[in-house]
């Protein structure tokens, strides 16, 4: 089920105590995530982006709808404060691999766009990063069944 984005902050009653097998599946659930992270920022750093650069390129060509983006909704999907969107996008813009666009209709409204380079980037890390999920998908399908059971 995918994430919602007003996930709460708050935590749920657990139904049951957890078992020693439910703390070994979060614990290597945990740790295949942090491996996956680890591994795209050093391949975000290998073709000379920040991981958050990378991050913002891949939420605004995968936005949801394949909609506009706007600063707004950058910082909602990397979960950062509007302003901290804002100096990214500047240094995006400044590095050629993001483009500010004035809506037609509302002056006011910026869109985003990525540039042939961030374009370039972005498919090269993105293959690369399938290449890794396929690589730990069973790994994962594995600590899932666990909990499942």
């Amino acid at each position: 089920m995918p994430l919602r984005e007003d996930v709460r902050q708050e935590t749920r009653p657990v139904s049951q105590t957890p078992t020693l097998a439910d703390y070994q599946a979060l614990s290597e659930f945990r740790h295949l995530i942090r491996c996956f992270l680890e591994f795209s920022q050093k391949a975000a750093q290998g073709v000379g982006l920040t991981p958050r650069q990378h991050q913002a390129l891949l939420a605004i060509k995968g936005f949801p709808g394949g909609g506009a983006v706007t600063v707004g909704n950058l910082a909602q999907r990397l979960r950062i404060r509007h302003h901290t969107a804002v100096e990214l996008v500047d240094r995006l813009t400044e590095s050629g691999l993001v483009r500010r666009i004035h809506d037609p209709e509302d002056h006011r409204r910026v869109f985003l766009t990525l540039t042939e380079l961030a374009d370039g980037h972005l498919a090269d890390l993105s293959a690369v990063h399938l290449d890794e999920l396929a690589r730990i998908e069973p790994l994962l399908k594995g600590v899932l069944a666990r909990r499942s059971k």
